[in-house]
């Protein structure tokens, strides 16, 4: 059996159960509007990640990149038929999971390295107009400024993006895949207006994101640079949502579980009911090769003792992680409690390979998003939707709701 969108309550989706025979129809059968009249949505969030493009590895089921995506590198086929269907479910929020640049370089003024090559320990100083215009602040700065074209319509019609910063945001391929302080200062330059604009957002959402926490909270782990703005949080109403950066400057692949304690200590002494994070690396590599050999830890789970304090902060509050990094969509309760709900596939290559074997071909290479809505009742429905790689009709993946 499969949940299909089937009609829309206000600004919401609505769904309906349908036998796997209806998949694809247009006409649905309706969830009776008097159950949703009894316990309306009060908030809807959307969430997905890495719908960065690859000049290198690009899916063979696109066929060549278009100019377009080979120069701005992202996948904007996959990504705006995502976006078109969130601007449809009316989400008051798009948190996007960061990798929504190819970057990866070292975006200090002037710097330049070459992605493809020799790994680098210091920046080299153009001198020429040619050297600057390919250097990788000129890219970063590039790409990010695409990004922010194809995510605008959504503002327009009301959902506030918030965005996450990645790997390919923070982190240098050529300096040993760390994260640079001058990467983290261009994302700053590039995403800071979001992070959180109080005005916009209330005209956007309806609603006022309160109890801003968007300074530098680096000094709760140990951090050296500024984390203003890389890990952050906020409350709507009676929810709390919580931004980390997954890979800081001389922590790559861990998320600051200390700060992150204390700001859902902070939330939950003031009343917050609903805890929501959100992070780049998942803290549990989804294994989905079908073969005997495993998915190797490509997350928060290449140092286990920091991933497990992090995961620890989860379960302790009953929250939820929304991630991205690998390129493909899982669902999973790795200690039995908490949610880790993976939606990396946003039009970047997936992991998942074509013709290989996989642990879940039905979903495996699927593009895919999450759709949260956080009801009166304060019960939470969390649905996932997706299509496949030959750009089918758009399914419900997987279906959850969490206690109130």
């Amino acid at each position: 059996m499969f949940t299909l969108i089937s009609r829309k309550f206000g600004r919401h989706a609505l769904a309906c159960t349908a036998s796997a025979a209806l998949l694809g129809a247009l006409a649905l059968s309706a969830t009776p509007a008097s159950a949703a009249e009894a316990d309306p949505v009060v908030l809807s969030f959307a969430t997905l990640g890495d719908s960065r493009q690859d000049p290198l590895t690009s899916d063979p089921t696109l066929g060549a990149l278009s100019g377009q995506d080979k120069t701005w590198l992202q996948s904007s086929k996959a990504f705006s038929r995502i976006l078109r269907s969130i601007q449809a479910q009316k989400s008051n929020l798009l948190f996007f999971n960061g990798d929504m640049i190819h970057g990866y370089g070292w975006a200090g003024f002037g710097y330049t390295s070459n992605l493809g090559g020799t790994a680098i320990s210091a920046p080299v100083a153009p001198t020429t107009v040619g050297d600057i215009l390919n250097s990788d602040l000129v890219k970063f700065y590039t790409q990010y400024a695409f990004w922010r074209g194809m995510v605008a319509p959504v503002m327009e019609t009301g959902t506030y993006v918030v965005p996450v910063p990645g790997n390919h945001e923070t982190q240098c391929k050529a300096c040993g895949k760390k994260a640079k302080v001058e990467n983290e200062n261009a994302w700053r330059a590039n995403m800071g207006d979001l992070i959180i604009d109080s005005a916009r957002f209330k005209a956007v959402v309806g609603q006022d994101a309160s109890n801003l926490n968007v300074g530098n909270n680096g000094a709760f782990d140990g951090l050296s640079t500024d984390q203003s703005q890389l890990s952050y949080s906020f409350d709507v109403g009676d929810a709390h949502f919580a931004v980390v950066n997954t890979d800081p400057v001389g922590a790559d692949s861990k998320a600051p579980a200390a700060w992150l304690a204390s700001d859902f200590a902070t939330a939950k002494a003031r009343g917050a009911k609903h805890f929501f994070a959100f992070g780049h690396k998942a803290a549990y590599t989804y294994n989905y090769s079908a073969t005997n050999t495993p998915t190797p830890a490509g997350g928060l789970d290449v140092n286990v003792a920091a991933r497990d304090a992090f995961w620890k902060v989860i379960e302790d509050n009953g929250a939820t992680y929304f991630c991205g990094h690998e390129h493909i969509f899982n669902m999973q309760q790795p200690k039995g409690a908490a949610w880790q709900i993976l939606v990396g596939a946003g039009g970047s290559p997936f992991d998942s390979k074509f013709g290989d074997a996989s642990a879940n071909p039905a979903t495996d290479r699927t593009y895919s998003w999450a759709n949260v809505l956080i009801r009166k009742s304060g019960k939470v429905e969390i649905t996932a939707y997706g299509f496949n790689d030959a750009f089918g009709p758009t399914q419900v993946l997987k279906q959850v709701t969490l206690a109130r």
